[in-house]
């Protein structure tokens, strides 16, 4: 009875980490709309690296367990592709907007597992196989290649979508060796100090209204982290995971109802196949997890 009730309030932090996301991802595109993108997500990282700094005081060992790492460069290439990553992302919302560009981002666990051999030299078997080809064609129905004019912007979640499967692969090859807070301390600390140079060159002055925006865009992604942290402490990360496509309805909402975005029918039937083709490879992870086990 005690695992289902972990299982249970593990799908409802899941389910309001999605949410805070969507706000997040939201307030994104209102700010790098006017601001540099480099900014923007400097500031948002100047945040998380308080963040992390001030849970790893909190822990056991404080600073010096938080950076003690049997993957230095590992964890640098983590940081550097997380941060990379939000900034591919947040442009595509200001070219593409929320909805086509989470249509698009929902096919990064299909990444994960086409990667997973290669990196992690973990076996994919013919089903999972099977459903990464079903994804990628549900992503094709998205973009449209050869119909009317294909526009490049297209690619631009796409390339997100990569940069975040290799972060995960690679956040799943460090936990070998380093626990959870480790890699939560570096991937702030590291992508504060990678996007700083940056972001102070394209430095803008904010107006009072817009410093607010950026204040609730920090604390929803402390937020968000910090629930996503205790959903997969109370739950199995297989029995969470498929309530993470959720961010796609949410994010649709905002899109639709604060910005008039559009959804189009290629995009609903394209989004569809792609979050049932990643839930089928999440469903059969958690089946050979168990064979395993």
């Amino acid at each position: 009875m005690k695992t289902e009730q972990n299982t249970r309030l593990g799908i409802w932090l899941m389910i309001a980490t999605t949410a805070i996301f969507a706000i997040q991802d939201g307030i994104s595109r209102h700010l790098a709309a006017t601001y540099n993108v480099y900014m923007v997500v400097m500031i948002r990282f100047w945040f998380f690296a308080a963040f992390v700094t001030f849970l790893a005081m909190r822990n056991d060992g404080g600073l010096r367990a938080a950076v003690r790492t049997r993957y230095p460069v590992i964890q640098i290439s983590r940081g550097l592709l997380l941060v990379a990553e939000v900034c591919v992302m947040v442009v595509a919302f200001t070219l593409l907007g929320l909805v086509e560009s989470h249509a698009v981002f929902t096919c990064y666990p299909l990444l994960v597992a086409a990667l997973s051999g290669p990196v992690l030299g973990e076996k994919v078997g013919w089903r999972r196989w099977t459903a990464i080809g079903i994804g990628f064609v549900g992503v094709l129905i998205i973009l449209q290649p050869g119909l009317a004019v294909f526009s490049p912007y297209a690619l631009v979640p796409l390339l997100s979508a990569f940069l975040f499967a290799l972060y995960g692969l690679l956040t799943r090859y460090v936990a070998r060796g380093d626990s959870a807070s480790v890699s939560f301390f570096w991937t702030g600390t590291v992508g504060a100090a990678a996007i700083t140079p940056l972001g102070l060159l394209h430095w803008q002055e904010m107006t009072a209204g817009d410093w607010g925006w950026m204040a609730l865009l920090c604390a929803t992604a402390a937020t968000a982290h910090w629930l996503l942290i205790r959903a997969y402490a109370v739950a199995e990360a297989s029995a969470v995971q498929p309530f993470a496509y959720l961010q796609l309805v949410f994010v649709s909402f905002i899109g639709l109802g604060v910005f008039g975005e559009t959804l189009r029918t290629n995009v609903v039937i394209g989004a569809a196949v792609v979050v049932s083709a990643g839930l089928f490879t999440l469903w059969r992870q958690r089946i050979r997890a168990k064979q395993q086990s």
